[in-house]
């Protein structure tokens, strides 16, 4: 494996937040390292010279302490839960080692610690939304509270939020603190230069065979009746909350057609800086606790917010979405009117660029010639291996130059059914990192490894400065940090 490749992965760990198992303990004193319990088992076992039973002590590790760090213990039982997490998430574990998972616990435990020490603090209210999210999630997924507690044997509902509660507190302080360490991190185009120039010829990155995608959309417009029925529905919702005190929640999971919030009954947590759809953030940010707003219109379709909870910048709000009917004759006629776009580019009456900034109807394309942005960097490449299959499949077949013929589809984010066209733009096949043709990927690794050091200077200091004991069992793990402090 390269010297780059070993970073990336490094930082990847470093960066994932710990198992959902964690225990968290307040109060640690040095006599809890002593963890084996003595379990006395009589056995009445009568020798052939004594009629006196003989008395057996069997030493039985119960659930011992693995490791403590600053206020937090990490019993044997941690490391166990966190492997039956991973493989309940379909994670490969074939190359996690019992004190690889002892050591990232660790670190997720150092740095609440320090999360603590820095007053980087968690509010209750946001602890309290996050466990609640997750209830309403567990309880739709196993079908009631009542298996759901079955599930992790709890007696009741409120044993079972405190346990939550204590593993968000602690995965959030962590996440703090390690964003803390690294959100300031810049790099600099000299820095990038000297990050790939330092990297052997022969160990430098391969990228795989990419393409560059641009589009034109179509979206059918709605009648006014189609429109005015939708509006009709969220009225009748919103007067059935406010005077008949209707669950709002109960509402969006019947009726709303947001795919990302409807099984949760509707529920985001937003602030102004959270990337939603302006108006909707301006409509959510106009309304007091416990309002429900007018129908109001955005990209996607037609909205209703309820205000849950206001905590400072934060709101909690659950929303109906509901998009008007679109007729069969409406969406024959953007197909048509895409036909003939796509017959004049091809004559040469202006180009695919023009027509997007004419005629397609998604701004977030339009201004950029209909140029696709890959989600996971915002670049315009797209790696084949890790595109989306629906667009790799909508696209592998066409050859340089070629258009798609119009395709149907619906909109992931609820914004109803469209028509698109599609046009392959460039290609790039596999080749050896080359700095100027692929330098946002470069100034990506240059980053990467800028962040990892900075975290690995972190860690090191703070291991030094912090009440650290692992247990006599671990202390011959070879761990990726100096948890023994030899």
């Amino acid at each position: 494996m390269s010297k780059v490749n070993k970073f990336v992965a490094i930082i990847g760990c470093l960066l994932i937040t710990g198992s959902t198992f964690a225990q968290e303990n307040e109060e640690v004193t040095e006599n809890q390292e002593e963890s084996d319990v003595l379990l006395l088992e009589a056995e009445a076992s009568v020798e052939k010279d004594s009629t006196k039973p003989a008395v057996n002590f069997k030493k039985i590790k119960l659930d011992g302490i693995s490791a403590v760090v600053g206020d937090y213990v990490i019993l044997e039982s941690d490391i166990e839960k966190t492997l039956i997490d991973l493989k309940s998430q379909g994670v490969s574990t074939a190359d996690v080692t019992r004190c690889g998972l002892l050591g990232k616990l660790m670190e997720d435990r150092l740095y609440a610690h320090q999360a603590v020490q820095d007053s980087l603090l968690v509010s209750d209210d946001e602890i309290a939304a996050t466990t609640d999210r997750q209830i309403q999630s567990f309880v739709q997924q196993t079908g009631s509270m009542e298996k759901l507690l079955k599930f992790y044997k709890k007696e009741d509902e409120a044993s079972l939020r405190e346990d939550i509660n204590k593993i968000n507190k602690l995965r959030m302080l962590s996440e703090k603190m390690q964003s803390s360490i690294v959100e300031k991190i810049e790099i600099t185009p000299e820095e990038v230069r000297q990050f790939f120039n330092k990297i052997p010829e022969d160990e430098r990155p391969v990228f795989g065979a990419e393409m560059e995608i641009a589009q034109i959309v179509k979206s059918p417009k709605p009648t006014e009746k189609e429109v005015q029925e939708v509006l009709d529905k969220l009225n009748g919702i919103k007067a059935d909350v406010e005077d008949n005190d209707a669950s709002f929640s109960v509402k969006a999971i019947l009726y709303s057609q947001d795919p990302g919030s409807k099984s949760k009954g509707g529920f985001y947590s937003i602030t102004k800086d959270t990337g939603f759809d302006k108006t909707f953030k301006d409509v959510a940010f106009s309304l007091a606790e416990g309002e429900v707003s007018e129908p109001f219109e955005t990209q996607f379709g037609y909205h209703i917010i309820f205000i849950e909870k206001i905590r400072g910048q934060e709101l909690d709000l659950r929303h109906i979405l509901m998009q008007p009917k679109i007729s069969q004759t409406a969406l024959d006629e953007v197909k048509k009117e895409l036909d003939t776009i796509r017959k004049h580019i091809m004559e040469g009456k202006y180009t695919f660029a023009q027509a997007a900034l004419n005629f397609s109807d998604e701004k977030e394309t339009k201004f950029d010639g209909g140029l696709l942005r890959n989600p996971t960097n915002f670049d315009s490449r797209f790696e084949l291996t890790k595109m989306d299959p629906t667009l790799y499949n909508q696209v592998r077949n066409l050859k340089d130059d070629e258009i798609s013929y119009p395709l149907l589809e619906e909109d992931p984010r609820g914004g109803g059914p469209k028509y698109k066209i599609l046009k392959v733009t460039n290609r790039y096949d596999e080749h050896v990192a080359d700095f100027s043709k692929d330098y946002i990927k470069i100034q990506q690794l240059a980053k990467t490894e800028k962040q990892y050091n900075a975290i690995k200077k972190w860690m090191d200091k703070h291991i030094e400065d912090t009440y650290i004991s692992v247990n006599e069992d671990n202390k011959d793990c070879d761990f990726a940090n100096n948890w023994v402090k030899e």
